[in-house]
């Protein structure tokens, strides 16, 4: 388990670039560290690993605190992280083999311990008939695949991914994900992505904290926090400018879609309120293989009591915008 509290993290410069974090990540979990570039989301990874040094706060692994690390606890913490990155880090001139290979010859592992090893995980990651392959005659996506097997021959308890996936193009993205997540659940392994792509956390990940200027602007479970869709979700997916009819009032309603025919929710609400609402905006959401309907309706002053007693009666998730998504009428 990792447990954060308080932590802040000041450049020499005097630029602050954590303040009072405070967050967990469950062991077996797959958890995200979201936010735009200089959120401070990667240096709240490299923290965890020990590659960057704190001044505020503690953060613990499985109980131990980082800071009081000595150089060969370090080491023993690192090796129980294995790193993916967003441009794979492999040595071009060696093969595929023996880029997964590395660590265990830098640990001193014997040629047979580290030929099971490193087959074990070629065959894990679908690339074991490319042992003998270089780096340039590989594809992006494979190119991450070595870099996972490579990251997990030294059985680590954690794996640290920052960006891994932001250089691929979407169908090869799915297929890392996937595998992430088979990784995850086969070896138990806990899995803390950093991203800025929502549809990677929505893919993969099962809590999630957002971060803005350093701090932790949102947290929770996915599920909730695309329900609840607070600010810094929508000015993270440039959703921070919509613009509804001033009159009225505005009302977002997330549920979960148990299948297509759950789309007739607003039918049936009209059908019962003998009224028709305008949809604002809308989408459904693919969240883990299941699905969430997320939409904007306009209701007008005489029915707004009826509409807000109807989806508190079925248990929906709804709020009133806030005027500062608002706009003038069209």
């Amino acid at each position: 388990m990792i447990e954060i509290s308080g932590l802040g993290k000041t450049w020499d410069d005097g630029v602050n670039v954590l303040n009072d974090i405070n967050l967990e990540i469950k062991d077996g979990e797959v958890y995200a560290l979201v936010g735009r570039s200089g959120a401070g989301k990667s240096t709240l990874l490299r923290c965890i690993n020990g590659l960057t040094s704190y001044q505020e706060g503690s953060l613990k692994v499985d109980g131990q605190e980082i800071k009081d690390l000595n150089d060969k606890q370090l080491r023993e913490l690192r090796r129980n992280m294995g790193m993916i990155f967003q441009h794979f880090s492999l040595l071009e001139r060696a093969t595929i083999y023996q880029n997964v290979a590395l660590p265990m010859k830098c640990w001193g592992y014997s040629k047979e311990e580290i030929d099971k090893k490193v087959m074990s995980l070629l065959d894990l990651v679908g690339l074991k008939d490319r042992a003998d392959a270089r780096p340039r005659n590989l594809s992006g996506g494979q190119k991450q695949r070595v870099a996972i097997a490579r990251a997990l021959t030294m059985d680590p308890k954690f794996i640290l991914s920052d960006e891994a996936t932001s250089a691929l193009d979407p169908k090869t993205t799915a297929s890392i994900l996937e595998l992430l997540l088979k990784i995850n659940e086969q070896l138990g392994i806990t899995v803390i992505i950093v991203t800025h792509q929502m549809e990677v956390v929505r893919a993969a990940c099962q809590r999630a904290c957002i971060l803005e200027g350093g701090v932790i602007a949102a947290y929770g479970t996915v599920e909730d926090i695309f329900i609840e869709r607070p600010d810094s979700l929508n000015r993270l997916l440039g959703e921070e400018k919509r613009v509804f009819p001033s009159r009225g009032h505005n009302i977002q309603i997330s549920h979960h879609v148990e299948d297509l025919e759950d789309g007739a929710l607003l039918m049936k609400m009209s059908n019962e309120l003998g009224a028709i609402f305008p949809i604002l905006d809308g989408q459904i959401l693919d969240y883990r293989g299941s699905h969430m309907g997320i939409f904007v309706i306009n209701v007008d002053d005489e029915h707004y009591g009826a509409v807000v007693n109807y989806l508190n009666d079925n248990g929906l998730n709804w709020k009133e915008l806030e005027d500062t998504l608002s706009g003038e009428e069209a």
